[in-house]
């Protein structure tokens, strides 16, 4: 039986819900699109009479989809070309979801993105949806056809899981401005002094090209050796411009609610570098490059009011 007008806007009510709950579980917005998409089709050919509460319904055929994909995604990043990193969701894109509290704004950090990785897919199932989306156990459990008492349990130890890896500092994206901004500052001044001055003993700085864009497999460790390296990345040379199609414009900027700097060329954005910044200063340095990656950000960015560059790099 077709799909009425009213079935089709019964689920176009829930795609702004399905898709940031897609994100957050994929860590790809391309692959929750897919999701969402496969996930419509089987709504399509559904008895939606028979379904008493669409939302549930459509929750639980989401969330299925995507624990399959994430079961052969973690397959496939063992064979991944250096470092897998999530693809970065510029401010304002609606795919970031619901923002109204620390936990829903935090679920969708860069960095929390980053540690779910480490979770099992149940466990990223039963963390998103309760922390991000305050889905009670009861529904969940029915979600994942777990008991109640097991939802609870993995959510206890998903949360301390990603509690244990993260000490993040909100901020308001006036202030991600400022520290962008004095970190470029730092980073073009020529000198690692500045640099070491903004990072944590411990920081780290990682990096995914995708093996199509050149980006080191191993991340940099401690901060003199990324104060280095982020020294090295922002001295102009003829080499890094052929790279990257030109001379980057650099903007400050936030991605997944973090500070970013945004590389853009030509429109097109070529690189994304989420700062996670704590207390005690810039933590980590997550810089996604894969052309793959950043292309709902170019589209983003493309409809963004961006103003003016606050430099050419390289």
């Amino acid at each position: 039986m077709p799909l009425t007008a009213n079935d089709v806007d019964r689920f176009e009510a829930s795609r702004p819900r399905l898709e940031a709950i897609a994100y957050r579980l994929l860590g790809s917005a391309a692959e929750a699109e897919d999701a969402v998409q496969e996930t419509f089709l089987r709504w399509q050919a559904a008895d939606i009479d028979r379904i008493e509460v669409p939302e549930a319904w459509l929750t639980k055929v989401l969330t299925n989809l995507c624990l399959n994909q994430l079961t052969s995604a973690r397959a496939r990043r063992e064979t991944y070309v250096g470092q897998w990193l999530p693809e970065p969701l510029l401010a304002g894109d609606p795919m970031l979801g619901p923002a109204d509290t620390a936990e829903q704004r935090e679920t969708v950090s860069y960095a929390v993105l980053t540690l779910m990785e480490r979770l099992s897919p149940n466990e990223r199932a039963v963390y998103v949806l309760r922390e991000a989306f305050d889905y009670p156990h009861r529904e969940i459990a029915e979600i994942l056809d777990i008991t109640e008492a097991a939802s609870q349990q993995i959510f206890h130890r998903a949360k301390k899981h990603v509690a244990d890896g993260k000490a993040r500092t909100e901020i308001d994206e006036a202030a991600a401005r400022r520290i962008v901004e004095e970190f470029l500052a730092a980073a073009t001044s020529g000198q690692i002094e500045p640099l070491v001055r903004l990072l944590t003993e411990d920081a780290i700085s990682i990096g995914d090209g995708g093996g199509k864009v050149p980006a080191r497999a191993k991340a940099f460790e401690g901060a003199v050796a990324v104060a280095k390296f982020l020294r090295g990345l922002f001295k102009p040379s003829e080499a890094k411009r052929a790279l990257a199609g030109g001379a980057p414009e650099v903007y400050a900027w936030t991605a997944n609610g973090d500070p970013a700097v945004v590389a853009v060329v030509d429109g097109q954005v070529v690189g994304v570098m989420c700062l996670e910044v704590t207390a005690e200063g810039i933590a980590a340095f997550h810089t996604q490059v894969n052309p793959d990656k950043l292309e709902r950000a170019t589209a983003h960015w493309a409809a963004a009011d961006h103003g003016k560059p606050l430099f050419n790099a390289f």
